[in-house]
C-alpha cells in the first residue's frame, strides 16, 4: 500500500491519542472531511498498517513495579518458534525479534516481586533462550513516529 500525505497525517494523529481523537478532529487537520478520515483509517486497517489500538498502561501504576526488558540469545534457526513460546509465558508482555546480532530475542516482562523474576527468568530458560541480561525499566517514553505526517498535521 502506497501511503500517501492524509494515510501519514492520520497516522501521525492516532499514533498521539488514538483514543481521544474524533474522526472530525482529524479531518480539520488533516484538510479533508471526517468521512474521509473513517474511510481512510478502515482501509489502513484492512490492508494491516493499522494492526490494533492498545492502551499505554502504567504498570507501577497498576501495581506491577517490576518492568523488565530481558535481552536473549536464540538460534536463528529456532528463533521464531522460541518467540512464540516466550509469548506464552505468564508476565510476558511484548517480544521483539531481531533480525541482526547476537542479542536476537528482547522480551519485556512485568513482575511484582523477585519471586515474578526469578520464575519468568527460569522459564525464558527452560525455553532454550541464552539470557544476556535482566534489565528493570524506570521510566518508558513514547512519541509518534514523526515521518508520519507530523509535517502535514496542522494545528
Amino acid at each position: 500500500m502506497k501511503l500517501d500525505r492524509i494515510d501519514r497525517g492520520i497516522l501521525h494523529l492516532l499514533q498521539e491519542d488514538a483514543r481521544n481523537k474524533t474522526a472530525s478532529e482529524m479531518a480539520d487537520h488533516v484538510g479533508v472531511s471526517a468521512s474521509t478520515v473513517r474511510n481512510r483509517i478502515e482501509i489502513l486497517e484492512d490492508e494491516g498498517v493499522i494492526r490494533g489500538y492498545h492502551p499505554e498502561i502504567d504498570y507501577e501504576r497498576a501495581e506491577y513495579q517490576l518492568h523488565m526488558v530481558i535481552i536473549c540469545h536464540a538460534p536463528v534457526s529456532e528463533r521464531a518458534e522460541l518467540v512464540d513460546e516466550a509469548m506464552e509465558l505468564e508476565g510476558v508482555v511484548t517480544v521483539r525479534e531481531m533480525l541482526t546480532g547476537e542479542a536476537n530475542v528482547h522480551i519485556e516482562a512485568i513482575g511484582t516481586n523477585s519471586d515474578n523474576v526469578d520464575r519468568i527468568t527460569g522459564g525464558i530458560t527452560d525455553l532454550g533462550l541464552e539470557i544476556e541480561s535482566v534489565n528493570l525499566v524506570k521510566e518508558r517514553h513514547v512519541q509518534p513516529f514523526n515521518h508520519f505526517g507530523k509535517k502535514v498535521v496542522t494545528d
